[in-house]
């Protein structure tokens, strides 16, 4: 029994107790911050062993590196964090919010729970904390994560066969009355919430995403600064907003050009855009790290790079910016939005990632990157 114990307090990070609430990587390192890019399936559907590799990028790390194991285990690094949710009963210690667009597979309702109307916003994520610190992770998984009452964390089979983007940052505890803020301005469906009494006075308009609430703006951005001092700025708008969020407003706040992957196996895609100060260009073929090349129907992750670094003719460039949201005309009405960071690391990953992209004339051409 003793032996048992100890297994059980290696394996699972600590949540709400002496251990505050973290991102961990996949050694089980509490990290300040990392990027994931959950592999698409080499074929056009699953099989054994295909869709669950992933790629990990870590604050302090020189690039992508190949996930131990896979994405659907629950010592890795998505299981080790959003795990930290399962691993304990309910607490007036612990706080959290999960919301996403398409709602998660319980066994209550015995099938998936859903699709959010074109009303609420085209966002997905995770907020868990204590009061001293936690994480906000910003994804694109369709019924993703389980609630908290199904007590394990698992990946749902529909997000194995296309690649989906992670970003999950650490903050203090006062970050998260701007994160809530944020929230409100996406308005998520949010699918199960618990933010105490105890929370509060600390974090209200983080209390508020679980009830009412009213929306004074139609988009703000923000820098939220992680515990271990990196800056991120948060892009967030709401279906009032009514314009496309990454031509109309990210790329003139960064002053940069953007490469944009999205998920274009929808209608009304949106084409490239070179109108104005700022061009706007739709990837559709990458590959990550050292992976292999996929093309962009084989992609539901929502990520944008500027194509020159910082302080290349590219003025303003260097920027990576991870999200929610896809460019077509419905999801202008929507509410959603991005987390963008300038690092040269990051950056070089995701750039060397865009092999090929739309042009706005019509065009376009295989090319590679040499940094």
């Amino acid at each position: 029994m003793l032996l048992l114990s100890l297994l059980l307090i290696l394996y699972l990070p600590a949540g709400g107790g002496s251990t505050p609430i973290s991102c961990y990587n996949d050694r089980g390192d509490a990290v300040d911050w990392f990027y994931m890019y959950k592999l698409p399936t080499r074929r056009g559907k699953q099989f054994s062993g295909e869709g669950e590799k992933y790629l990990l990028l870590e604050k302090g790390s020189e690039g992508w590196t190949d996930g131990k194991g896979s994405v659907n285990e629950s010592t890795g690094a998505l299981g080790r964090t959003v795990g930290q949710l399962y691993s304990q009963s309910k607490s007036t210690e612990l706080a959290y919010i999960l919301y996403n667009d398409q709602k998660p597979v319980t066994k209550s309702a015995g099938g998936l729970a859903g699709i959010a109307g074109s009303r609420r916003g085209h966002t997905k994520g995770v907020v868990l904390l204590d009061k001293k610190q936690g994480f906000w992770l910003v994804h694109s998984t369709p019924h993703f994560p389980p609630v908290q009452k199904e007590g394990r964390f698992s990946y749902p089979s529909s997000g194995m066969v296309k690649g989906q983007n992670f970003i999950c940052v650490t903050y203090p505890l006062e970050r998260f009355q701007t994160i809530g803020e944020q929230l409100q301005i996406n308005q998520p469906t949010v699918y199960d919430c618990d933010v105490p009494a105890s929370f509060a006075s600390l974090v209200p308009a983080l209390a508020a995403v679980c009830g009412k609430y009213s929306r004074s703006v139609s988009n703000r951005s923000v820098t939220l600064t992680s515990a271990g001092g990196t800056d991120f700025i948060s892009f967030a708008k709401g279906a009032s907003f009514d314009d496309d969020l990454y031509h109309s407003w990210v790329a003139p706040t960064l002053q940069s050009d953007l490469l944009v992957q999205f998920w274009k196996l929808s209608t009304g895609v949106l084409p490239s855009n070179c109108s104005g100060d700022w061009k706007v260009k739709n990837v559709n073929y990458i590959q990550p790290g050292q992976s292999f090349a996929f093309k962009n129907s084989k992609d539901h992750s929502k990520w944008a790079v500027s194509p020159g670094p910082a302080g290349s003719s590219d003025s303003g460039g260097g920027w990576v910016c991870v999200g929610d949201i896809n460019r077509n005309m419905a999801e202008e009405k929507r509410g959603g939005g991005t987390v963008c960071q300038r690092d040269p690391v990051v950056w070089k990953a995701y750039r060397t990632a865009a092999l090929k992209w739309d042009d706005c004339e019509g065009g376009a051409g295989l090319r590679p990157f040499r940094p």
